[in-house]
């Protein structure tokens, strides 16, 4: 039987709900490039930080599986069936605030980094310090169920202090400066940085200076070198065809144990934001410790902030 009565109209408040859902995701992606452009800060902590990680490698591997399917193939219907669980919605905001993060903020943050160097590594130190409580909850929350034994309590600690003092080791190598910027150059250091983009805790920016290459990156992204971007944007296409198909594995087969080294490495790379270090040479604070400690202090509780924001509209969403 139908109903004579006449069918709701919408409320105008849910067309509107995409659009503030994509200049959402857009800040989003402006905070995850702005991080990416700090040696030793991991856009992958802020995705984990802002619940957003998960649903990107799952999207960035249905894209992959899409587009190697439809090159090795040629079947354009298998590949959009397997493209089809990419959440384009999270993806083109969060790109496009990203690319504009990464071309108008460049400049300004690489001053304040260059102006104020202790008072930077200071922010970035507390907010990555802070950024700790998001892969230890996701951690405890993948623990499999039941009394663990002895030695799987000591499993996790063990894996994250090894894992934190192999990335201090890490860190602790001296720059190296590469003077032939060849294109295979450029591409491996594109690979190299978007793996690193998509492990938390691992600054592609900060491996980037490992290799001597982040001045001539920065540079380049500040001047619009069309020719460095598109050999750099070559290899980041490849590492990110590699590296996040098997990163996504291991999420689905051993999430406890991804987390697990994820936050051995955001622990040990806390090492390369000590504001008094030279040559990585750690150093003692010098009398000017309360602007960098009050810098740290409010990253980290901007960082706690969004966690805890983030955490409240899950447990809302589980409610609802």
């Amino acid at each position: 039987m139908v109903s004579s009565h006449p069918s709701p109209l919408p409320t105008p408040s849910k067309p509107a709900r995409p659009v503030r859902s994509g200049v959402t995701h857009a800040g989003r992606g402006a905070l995850i490039g702005l991080v990416e452009l700090v040696p030793g800060v991991s856009g992958g902590t802020v995705a984990l930080v802002l619940g957003v990680f998960d649903r990107l490698i799952a999207s960035a591997n249905h894209f992959i599986s899409g587009a190697v399917h439809l090159v090795l193939r040629r079947d354009r219907a298998g590949a959009v069936r397997r493209a089809s669980g990419v959440e384009w919605n999270l993806l083109l905001p969060l790109a496009a605030g990203m690319f504009l993060a990464l071309i108008f903020l460049s400049g300004p943050l690489h001053a304040f980094v260059e102006g104020q160097p202790k008072i930077a590594s200071g922010l970035f130190f507390g907010m990555v310090a802070a950024s700790l409580v998001v892969p230890i909850s996701m951690a405890r929350d993948a623990a499999p169920a039941g009394p663990a034994t002895a030695a799987g309590r000591l499993a996790g600690p063990a894996v994250v202090l090894v894992t934190a003092a192999a990335a201090f080791a890490l860190l602790g190598i001296p720059a190296l400066q590469i003077e032939n910027h060849s294109w295979w150059v450029l591409v491996l250091s594109g690979a190299i940085a978007v793996c690193a983009l998509a492990l938390p805790g691992l600054s592609g920016s900060f491996l980037l200076l490992t290799f001597g290459m982040y001045e001539p990156t920065l540079e380049a992204v500040s001047n619009r070198d069309l020719g460095y971007l598109a050999f750099f944007a070559a290899g980041a296409v490849i590492g990110l065809g590699s590296f996040v198909r098997l990163l996504g594995y291991l999420l689905r087969v051993h999430r406890r144990a991804v987390l697990l080294v994820a936050t051995g490495l955001i622990l040990g790379s806390i090492r390369a934001l000590w504001p008094w270090q030279e040559d990585s040479a750690l150093l003692p604070p010098d009398d000017a410790w309360m602007m960098p400690l009050a810098a740290a202090l409010i990253g980290a509780a901007v960082v706690l902030l969004l966690w805890f924001a983030q955490s409240r509209a899950e447990a809302k969403n589980l409610s609802a």
